[in-house]
C-alpha cells in the first residue's frame, strides 16, 4: 500500500535543527491548548468525509454539518449520489455555495468510485486526485482522518498560521505543504493541521489576531505586529 509522500522531490533548502526545535515547541504548546483536536466536519465513513470535504470548499464546516445528516439520509452511498437528479441534489447543497459545481463534483466523484473503485474511497494520493472535486487538500484530509495515513491539508487557517509563525514564506498551498512536511515529522502531520485550524478559528484570526491570549506568542515572529497594524488601519479608516 502506498502512503502519502512529502511533496515535490528533493529538499533544496534544508531546515535547521533550531527551526525544527521551534516548530516542535509550537506543536507541544498547541497540543496542550487544544487536547483532542479533531476534524470539525462530522462523518461516519470515508465516503461521508469525502462528500463533506467537497461541500466545505468556500463554506464553513458548521454549515456543512447542518446539511449532511439529511443529505446522507437521502443519499447514503456512492450509488445513490451517482444516480441522483442533479437539480434536486443542487437544492440540498445550495446553502453551501457554489452548489452547481459541488453537485456535479459529487455525482461525478461517486460515479468514479462505483466504476473504478468498487464503491470504496481509495486511500492513495494518486487515486484520490482522479476524483472530481478532489485536490491535494481534500485528499490529505481523507488520508489523515479516514485512513490514518499522515497528510498535511492546507486550508486557509493552516496557510495563514504557517506564514505568521514563520514556518513558510510561500503562498501556494502545495509549497506550504512541502515546507511543513520538512519541519515536522510525518507522524505529526495530521495532528498539526487540526491544531493550526483550531488555533486559527479561536485566536489567530485573519483580520485581528488575539496575540495577547496566544500560547505560542513567544515563539511567533508576527506576534503583536499584525494586531497592532490591523487596529491602526481601522482607526485610519474611521
Amino acid at each position: 500500500m502506498k502512503t502519502n509522500e512529502a511533496t515535490h522531490g528533493s529538499n533544496e533548502n534544508p531546515v535547521s535543527a533550531a527551526e525544527k526545535a521551534r516548530a516542535r515547541k509550537v506543536y507541544v504548546l498547541l497540543e496542550r491548548e487544544y487536547p483532542g483536536a479533531r476534524p470539525a466536519l462530522n462523518f461516519g465513513s470515508p465516503f461521508e468525509l469525502l462528500v463533506a470535504t467537497i461541500l466545505s470548499t468556500q463554506c464553513t464546516d458548521a454549515r456543512v454539518n447542518m446539511i449532511t445528516p439529511g443529505l446522507f439520509k437521502k443519499y447514503p452511498s456512492p450509488d445513490s449520489f451517482m444516480s441522483a437528479d442533479r437539480a434536486e441534489l443542487e437544492k440540498h447543497v445550495k446553502s453551501t455555495g457554489f452548489y452547481r459545481q459541488k453537485a456535479k463534483a459529487l455525482i461525478n466523484a461517486s460515479r468514479s468510485l462505483v466504476e473504478k473503485f468498487s464503491g470504496e474511497v481509495p486511500h492513495t494520493m494518486e487515486e484520490l486526485l482522479t476524483l472530481d472535486g478532489v485536490g491535494r487538500k481534500t485528499a490529505n484530509v481523507l488520508l489523515g482522518n479516514a485512513f490514518g495515513i499522515p497528510g498535511i491539508a492546507v486550508d486557509t487557517h493552516v496557510s495563514r498560521l504557517a506564514q505568521r509563525l514563520g514556518f513558510s514564506q510561500e503562498s501556494g498551498p502545495e509549497k506550504i505543504e512541502r515546507d511543513l512536511s520538512l519541519l515536522f515529522r510525518k507522524e505529526y502531520w495530521t495532528g498539526l493541521c487540526h491544531l493550526l485550524m483550531a488555533h486559527g478559528r479561536k485566536v489567530c484570526s485573519a483580520r485581528i489576531p488575539k496575540c495577547g491570549m496566544c500560547v505560542v506568542g513567544g515563539l511567533c515572529p508576527s506576534a503583536f505586529k499584525l494586531s497592532a497594524s490591523s487596529k491602526s488601519k481601522q482607526k485610519k479608516g474611521m
